[in-house]
């Protein structure tokens, strides 16, 4: 039993493909969620859990993580950069951040996970346990999407299913883990591993104790833009909880800088970024309006995502759609059902539309 504090460690090196074309200029933990980078409300929270010594595994754009979040001073914490020249999947990019640790204790997190999981909870079921890696674990409605992991009475796990058509239970892998020290030591070190399909099962097949600790604590993989949508919605609401967010919850979040005109309509936990301008006669329900952005008069944008500094013209429809960067939609365009325009792109007044009449 280590006697320092645990080790965070923190798996930002995903290339975001799901959430493109937002993740072709920034890394998906740094999109902004309810006004601020993703990482900021995670790192919040390891902070609150009393885990001060971080060490980010990055990949993909490595340099912008450290260009924005430093030392992690400002925050209150003590970050270490690792950074893999080439993708070594969860266990490898583990496994790569050990010359960094410190501690016996290391709680692992996937960095596009919004949870309100208590970290100490998990923690304390590694130590009453003394076990080798303790899993969160939650249940979903539709398990065959994710890893399953059933468990016995005990908590004991007791396999690991990837996504399987006929699962034996609701529990899924959550993306977060507390690892001993001497586990991580024995990952390979000279090629790609994945702790789901190879590191676990090994574990099991040695009889090591592996444990999961299941709760009803808010949870959301932020991997596509719909659930992107909601859990920046969830946070500005307060339905998904963040340290990281100081005043009361509501139904939107205007960011310092930002217009928004009288006679603009923002429900459904709307965020509207710094410098964003909205004009009068919008409704933005369920919006996230990235910083730079212009919305037009009488456009509409629901459950949406508008990048960097584009511009959606009036009486412009945005439903379920994502905006690159830049991008600039024309007057009275209709974008829905899962579109995507990539940065730059221009449309022209009523250029695309889903009604007949014009």
């Amino acid at each position: 039993m280590g006697s320092r504090a645990p080790d965070a460690v923190v798996l930002v090196g995903g290339k975001g493909t799901r959430l493109r074309p937002l993740t072709l200029s920034a890394p998906k933990p740094m999109l902004p969620t309810a006004g601020l980078p993703f990482l900021t409300h995670l790192l919040a929270r390891i902070r609150a859990a009393g885990i001060t010594h971080v060490i980010l595994s990055t990949s993909f754009k490595a340099e912008i993580f450290e260009k924005h979040f430093g030392d992690g001073s400002e925050l209150g914490l003590e970050l270490e950069y690792v950074t893999e020249t080439e993708p070594l999947g969860t266990g490898g990019g583990i496994r790569n951040v050990l010359p960094k640790l410190r501690s016996d204790e290391v709680v692992i997190f996937n960095g596009d996970v919004l949870s309100g999981t208590d970290v100490g909870a998990v923690l304390d079921t590694h130590r009453t346990n003394s076990a080798d890696v303790t899993l969160h674990l939650v249940r979903v409605g539709d398990p065959r999407a994710f890893g399953c992991v059933p468990t016995d009475a005990d908590g004991r796990v007791t396999a690991f299913l990837e996504k399987t058509q006929d699962p034996p239970t609701d529990q899924i892998n959550a993306g977060c883990y507390v690892f001993s020290r001497s586990v991580i030591e024995k990952i390979p070190s000279d090629r790609p591993v994945s702790v789901e399909r190879e590191v676990f099962p090994a574990l099991l097949a040695d009889d090591r104790r592996l444990f999961g600790f299941v709760d009803h604590a808010y949870w959301r993989d932020m991997g596509t833009p719909e659930d992107f949508v909601r859990g920046s919605a969830d946070l500005v609401r307060g339905i998904a909880p963040s340290p990281a967010l100081e005043g009361p919850r509501s139904e939107s979040l205007v960011r310092p800088g930002a217009s928004v005109a009288d006679g603009a309509f923002l429900v459904g936990g709307t965020v509207v970024g710094r410098g964003a301008e909205i004009a009068g006669g919008a409704r933005l329900d369920g919006a996230v309006i990235f910083d730079g952005a212009v919305v037009e008069a009488g456009a509409v944008i629901e459950r949406s995502i508008i990048g960097f500094g584009a511009r959606i013209g009036p009486r412009a429809l945005i439903r379920d759609a994502v905006i690159g960067d830049g991008a600039q939609i024309g007057a009275r365009c209709e974008l829905l059902r899962g579109a995507r325009v990539w940065p730059g792109v221009e449309l022209p007044d009523g250029g695309l539309r889903f009604s007949t009449d014009v």
